[in-house]
């Protein structure tokens, strides 16, 4: 049996949240898009006390408004390669053997950083040495000596992701506009903080009912709406309701221009609306218990 839940489990409200790694205490690359089981479209959901979110008003949503039942997906890395190498940092003594373990370890060292930042850990004496980082600082560990590539270590679920025809980026790597590893870090920050409020699969067990979060990548929902992974943003209402309508939403009111953080929130809210109740989504050929509890796993990345 796979690390999954044989079944799908019922849930009746969806969440897709579009992170931001950034430096900072307010991002706007981050948006939050909810829907639910009655069909209606996707809303855009905003913190109480102010209009663009920080990471932290992510983890005290997640923490204490989260709407029963619900099924959140977040969209950045929640781990780092470990199945290539035996481990996230082969050869250092302090790396851990267990998702849950990384991101206690990351916290750690960035408890001084402000806004969940992961500037501490990027920059760590030892931890430096597995990333690519900016000006051309790559560290001695970012490729395994026998690399087929140059675009750093791989998780399993990442090579998934290419398969389906996106175009993943290493978790060690954290240069460039399409670099997805300050998102990761720093999510990977607030997942700790979260100490196990909301489960999130498949490092944790899948429950038979309550909310779980799973990582995504919007990507897929894209293309699941019949977009190429190359146009997958949308930056228009008019794009982001054919896409819907593909998925069979109703459109968001609306015209004219749109951010693409703020499309992909609502797009892939919607995807999970239907994804979330097929059972395959939820059993990975690929995926091990070893793999679950390390690597983890990218939500329809089958």
């Amino acid at each position: 049996m796979s690390a999954a839940a044989q079944d799908a489990p019922r849930f009746r409200h969806f969440v897709a949240i579009d992170w931001s790694g950034a430096i900072g205490t307010r991002q706007k690359g981050i948006a939050v898009g909810l829907c639910d089981l009655t069909g209606a479209a996707p809303q855009a959901l905003h913190p109480a006390h102010h209009p663009v979110w920080s990471r932290r008003d992510v983890l005290d949503f997640l923490r204490n408004d989260l709407p029963d039942d619900t099924l959140v997906g977040l969209d950045l890395g929640i781990s780092l390669p470990f199945a290539d190498a035996g481990a996230f940092f082969p050869g250092w003594a302090e790396s851990p053997d267990h998702a849950r373990g990384l991101w206690a370890l990351i916290d750690a060292v960035c408890e001084r950083d402000a806004d969940l930042c992961a500037t501490s850990f990027v920059d760590h004496a030892q931890a430096s040495a597995y990333f690519r980082r900016h000006g051309g600082r790559e560290g001695a560990q970012f490729h395994l000596p026998d690399a087929a590539h140059r675009r750093g270590r791989m998780r399993v679920t990442e090579e998934a992701q290419a398969r389906a025809g996106c175009k993943p980026y290493s978790n060690f790597n954290l240069v460039g506009a399409a670099q997805v590893g300050k998102s990761s870090l720093t999510g990977m920050r607030m997942l700790h903080r979260l100490g196990g409020t909301v489960p999130v699969w498949p490092i944790d067990p899948l429950p038979a009912h309550g909310s779980v979060i799973v990582e995504i990548y919007t990507t897929l929902a894209a293309v699941a709406a019949g977009r190429s992974a190359s146009r997958a943003k949308m930056t228009t209402f008019e794009a982001l309701s054919d896409a819907l309508a593909a998925l069979g939403s109703p459109p968001v009111a609306g015209s004219g221009p749109i951010d693409d953080h703020t499309t992909d929130a609502l797009l892939t809210a919607a995807w999970l609306r239907r994804a979330a109740f097929d059972p395959a989504l939820w059993q990975p050929a690929e995926l091990t218990p070893e793999l679950a509890r390390t690597e983890g796993w990218t939500f329809g990345a089958a």
